[in-house]
């Protein structure tokens, strides 16, 4: 077991957090058994996908058994407008510095179109960031937006993500990073990283591959197309990082080892 002293000097000098998403086929089994296997493995933070029908006081109370912290959670969009409330007095119970927008999940302006999200969708889409972001500062926390690739997608030369950058108030919604699938939607974090660093608190480290039919897979950090140095160098409003494998070859647990111990032998 890797001791939290280790963790504490590990060369990108936080903690190894895990975005549980990773375990999402074991949480199901073996909630606890999984939780302590992961801490076992190293991993000290994480972050929820999904509460498992657990009560906000079972979930902490399995975290806390475990010695893991629990530094924010995702939902979609659609949920944070829907019971936004609800989920606040959730992450309260579980002490959570972030919510994160998991993704837009196609929400447009007008509740009755279907499709694909035009730009005038997304800049509703920073709207409502905006608005929800201000309940949950209120509420002692701060909104946190993720990606995957359609908020870079180009629309007349406009990238949905520098505009969702634009129109959203700092001091109201930051950016958790996904850098594997900003590489997969063919940009670098690099550029992001390196202008506006306060701006992204939160990282998603994740490997990826790009197999022949040019579709990008998730692999075991360190052995993808993935350089992470200039990234976590450029990174330097960075607070929390959760690594994310969604896809596994061999023993789940295995492979989660395995990022641990790259990450925690990383050196910037």
């Amino acid at each position: 077991m890797v001791g939290g002293r280790n963790l504490i000097a590990a060369p990108i000098g936080k903690p190894i957090g895990l975005q549980l998403y990773s375990v999402r086929n074991l949480l199901p089994k073996d909630f606890d058994g999984t939780l302590h296997a992961l801490s076992a493995a190293g991993y000290k933070e994480v972050e929820a996908a999904g509460y498992y029908d657990k009560t906000a006081a079972d979930f902490r109370h399995a975290m806390d058994q475990a010695g893991l912290r629990c530094i924010s959670g995702h939902y979609i969009l659609s949920l944070l407008k829907s019971q936004l409330d609800t989920l606040i007095d959730y992450a309260h119970t579980l002490g959570l510095e972030y919510m994160v927008c998991s993704s837009a999940g196609g929400v447009h302006r007008d509740p009755e179109a279907k499709g694909e999200q035009s730009i005038d969708d997304w800049r509703y889409v920073a709207s409502e960031y905006n608005r929800i972001g201000e309940k949950v500062k209120a509420a002692g926390m701060t909104l946190g937006v993720h990606n995957h690739i359609p908020e870079f997608a180009n629309h007349d030369g406009v990238i949905v993500y520098d505009e969702l950058l634009r129109l959203t108030d700092p001091k109201l919604v930051v950016f958790e990073m996904d850098c594997g699938w900003v590489t997969a939607a063919g940009r670098n974090p690099v550029d992001y990283l390196s202008k506006t660093p306060e701006r992204f608190p939160l990282l998603h480290v994740k490997d990826m591959v790009r197999e022949a039919d040019g579709k990008y897979h998730s692999v075991v950090m360190g052995t993808g197309l993935i350089d992470y140095h200039p990234i976590l160098r450029a990174a330097t409003g960075l607070k929390h990082y959760f690594v994310e494998q969604e896809e596994f070859v061999g023993d789940v647990m295995t492979e989660l080892r395995a990022d641990a111990e790259y990450m925690r032998k990383f050196n910037v």
